[in-house]
């Protein structure tokens, strides 16, 4: 009896069968952000032609046809990426100009993308890079083109009080804006200084060349035009 009792037990057991785990089904929404954090990855680290939409789905533990009916392919998912990131980066700085003093107002600048490059490293190096779509949002170059946009003004009150031509504002705001995007692509690898010793650096060449600035430049070599 006690041998039968044991091996109907052990019977019972062997039939029993192990239970699944449900897997939580994502959202539509949920399902997008991830495709979106995931094509971001990939795309930081083997740019747009070195990512393929198989190994998006694969990450994102779905089928090919998914990433395609929420972004009709990999174009469609990199555009959106590259939006998200140049509106961030564009807040970033428009939300930071708000000291009074010229020169306060640089340093906020540097200290803006060079703070965005530190949290958004992924994104930074998606945006320097050359879009391979013509259709995509933007550019890095029109990207600091609107950030330029946001400076013209500061340095044409400035100039103006200086008694320099206020026309030529966007020129320099193009020339200071750039030399921070620039240097910032330098500092993205290297990481040396520290962020706030290359933000007073910046601010020190850019100030200094102000405060110097001609009325009217002129050049000293042969060539005129």
């Amino acid at each position: 009896m006690i041998d039968a009792v044991a091996t109907d037990s052990s019977s019972t057991e062997s039939n029993e069968k192990p239970r699944r785990t449900r897997r939580t089904r994502m959202t539509g929404a949920e399902r997008r952000q991830q495709l979106l954090e995931i094509g971001r990855t990939l795309f930081a680290a083997k740019g747009f032609e070195g990512t393929s939409v198989e190994e998006i789905a694969a990450k994102a533990g779905v089928s090919k046809p998914v990433v395609y009916e929420h972004f009709g392919g990999k174009e469609g998912l990199y555009a959106v990426v590259v939006d998200r990131e140049m509106r961030r980066l564009l807040d970033m700085v428009t939300s930071s100009l708000t000291a009074g003093h010229p020169r306060e107002l640089l340093e906020q600048a540097a200290f803006a993308l060079l703070d965005y490059i530190e949290e958004y490293t992924d994104g930074f190096r998606i945006l320097v890079r050359d879009s391979p779509i013509p259709q995509s949002t933007g550019t890095f170059a029109s990207l600091i083109s609107d950030i330029a946009t946001q400076v013209e003004d500061i340095l044409g009150r400035e100039f103006k009080s200086r008694g320099f031509d206020p026309k030529l504002a966007p020129l320099y705001a193009q020339a200071l804006v750039g030399m921070v995007a620039l240097t910032g692509q330098w500092w993205l690898d290297v990481r040396r200084p520290k962020k706030a010793e290359v933000a007073a650096h910046l601010v020190n060449l850019s100030w200094h060349g102000l405060d110097g600035l001609e009325q009217k430049p002129h050049l000293i070599g042969r060539r005129k035009s």
